[in-house]
């Protein structure tokens, strides 16, 4: 039974890091070239508050590569006292599920965070449609007849300017029916888009007159069958920040060629000069404070053994190649959540990683010595044994049993102790045994001693095999001056092995998780390879081991230092008490360094 102590797991998994001598220390100021932007505009007076948003599209699960804009995002907007908004860029319904709304909602708030409102670009459909309105009144949208197919041949290419379309020349009063036809479901889809009217010669390929509006006679999740037609990404994207007000819009560089559209579009429209354009919002409560924000852009997340395509995510789950969007081998935040990350590890890893211009590969090792560093402050240790071989100790007495006293942390005594069952017959590690050693081996061997973890020195006297002469026991005798305290305890043995007590043992599937790929870069296909070529063959492997009975006991999503073999996690979803479930989150070293 474990001791009460001072603050419960659920605690120690949702405080700040500790130093090792136990204090949280005072985070440092931040540089990055975002926060120096962010206060400059403070100090010369530009913004009253800051505000933020982070706009997922809910057509997926959130992947690591998320972490790092949901702790910029929301960490910019409480660092200097301002507001981040959750928005839904849910402009395209056919790749949309509540699903991924609720999984995203979720991810934000593991991760530590909380939005000052919760928004959908579908809130503002009306006032993208009067914002359409108002480019074809101007001159400064059309709309056209061309195919899908057919945009992209008069688009141009990098070195060949584009042509105008043959109906871009149209009327006014003709755009404005014909996209109010739009509006009625008179169409088919595909058969004409809106599409802003800017320049076809131009270099940056996104201001060669892009779509606006698109028909997708597609029920949406918000709106349901009201919308035959939808925003495009760039147009919702830009009037959404303008309609929340939002001060710094922070995106990654895959969108700065993008950032001409999206000032192109808030300068057209200029919802703060047309506060007539909100009026669709006026019944819905939500505060508006129209603004002409600045977008910026930062580097994204890229990190090796990994993929962050979500096509490509989608396909592992799709055909069976991961067991799930949470399998814990995925690089979802809800993968890594159920692998035994915590919020705490991904937000260190985000701040050792940085914010950036420059595109960078981030080695995998700097994740996972993250979690190593997290978990060593705040995860209790416990015994468990994942490749089960008996020892049993001839010198004591059949039934034997009795109870030793373990700190539940070695570093930090206000995690207090556990007791720890120790009987005749003990559970060890099979790869602590070695019949033949090899060189430099400190572990046990037939004749030779070992000190067992906190329970005093064993000796190897005989081997027992089966018929194939595999070692199926081991029959040892264990020193009684060598217990801890004792003198004898200080004699000097070559290595020290953990055990649990076989009387007491609770027997438990352990998943010993590793990397999803073998190898650095899964998305080079120049072999003639794809990524599922790369699947780590030992990526998942399921045992049946043995644990103390302090760690059986453990509620899901409890983490644990299980000594000398690695951090381990109950699955948050599979684990009882009366069944453990753990899976491995990381070894205690970094066990792929020798590949490289």
């Amino acid at each position: 039974m474990a001791q009460a102590r001072a603050r419960t797991l659920e605690d120690r998994m949702t405080e700040p890091t500790p130093t090792a001598a136990g204090a949280a220390p005072a985070p440092a100021e931040k540089q990055d070239f975002i926060r120096q932007i962010v206060r400059q505009d403070i100090a010369s007076g530009k913004h009253d508050a800051i505000r933020t948003r982070f706009p997922p599209e809910p057509n997926g699960y959130l992947h690591i590569g998320h972490a790092k804009a949901i702790c910029l995002d929301f960490g910019i907007a409480e660092e200097f006292g301002g507001r981040c908004n959750l928005r839904f860029d849910d402009t395209n319904p056919a790749k949309e599920d509540p699903e991924f709304v609720q999984a995203i909602q979720d991810d934000v708030r593991w991760l530590g965070f909380d939005w000052a409102s919760l928004r959908h670009a579908s809130d503002y459909f009306a006032v993208f449609y009067l914002a359409a309105e108002k480019l074809i009144r101007q001159g400064d949208a059309f709309v056209c007849d061309l195919s899908a197919e057919e945009v992209r041949e008069y688009r141009g290419s990098l070195t060949e300017p584009g042509r105008d379309s043959p109906y871009r020349n149209r009327g006014v009063e003709e755009n404005l029916d014909l996209f109010r036809r739009m509006r009625a479901g008179e169409f088919d889809d595909g058969a004409r888009t809106l599409r802003a009217k800017i320049d076809m010669s131009s270099g940056n390929i996104n201001l060669r007159d892009p779509a606006l509006y698109r028909i997708k006679k597609v029920p949406h999740q918000n709106t349901g069958d009201a919308w035959p037609i939808y925003p495009m990404y760039d147009i919702a994207h830009a009037l959404g920040d303008a309609i929340e007000g939002i001060t710094h819009s922070l995106c990654t560089l895959e969108f700065e060629d993008h950032r001409p559209l999206y000032d192109w579009c808030v300068d057209k429209v200029d919802l703060a000069g047309n506060p007539e354009l909100l009026a669709p919002l006026a019944a819905k409560d939500l505060p508006i404070e129209a603004a002409k924000p600045r977008q910026i852009e930062f580097s994204r997340l890229n990190i090796n053994y990994t993929v962050m395509s979500k096509r490509k995510l989608t396909q592992l789950v799709a055909e069976g190649l991961v067991d799930g969007w949470d399998d814990p081998r995925m690089y979802t935040l809800q993968g890594l959540r159920r692998r035994g990350y915590t919020p705490g590890a991904l937000r260190l890893f985000v701040d050792r990683v940085g914010i950036s211009k420059q595109n960078s590969m981030i080695d995998f090792s700097v994740l996972e010595g993250a979690l190593r560093e997290d978990l060593d402050a705040r995860a209790p240790r416990r015994m468990a044994v994942v490749a089960p071989l008996k020892m049993v100790l001839t010198n004591l007495p059949d039934g034997h049993e009795e109870v030793l006293r373990f700190p539940n942390h070695p570093k930090d005594e206000s995690f207090g102790e556990r007791e720890l069952p120790f009987s005749r017959e003990l559970w060890i590690e099979r790869d602590d045994f070695a019949e033949v050693p090899p060189k430099g081996w400190k572990r046990l061997v037939p004749g030779g001693e070992v000190r067992l973890r906190g329970a005093g020195i064993v000796r190897c006297d005989e081997v027992v095999k089966d018929a194939d002469g595999d070692v199926v026991e081991l029959r040892a005798t264990l020193d009684p001056e060598s217990r801890p305290g004792m003198d004898g305890a200080n004699r000097k043995v070559k290595g020290t092995i953990h055990w649990v007590g076989a009387a007491r043992a609770v027997e438990a599937e352990l998943r010993l998780y590793d990397r999803l790929f073998s190898v650095p870069d899964p998305d080079d296909e120049s072999g003639g390879l794809t990524y599922r070529d790369h699947i780590n063959p030992d990526s998942r492997v399921s045992v049946r081991g043995y644990l103390e009975p302090a760690a059986a006991d453990a509620a899901p999503e409890h983490a644990f230092q299980f000594e000398r073999l690695g951090y381990f996690v109950a699955d948050r979803r599979d684990h009882r008490a009366d069944a453990p479930v753990f899976n491995r989150s990381v070894t205690l070293r970094d066990t792929w360094a020798a590949r490289a």
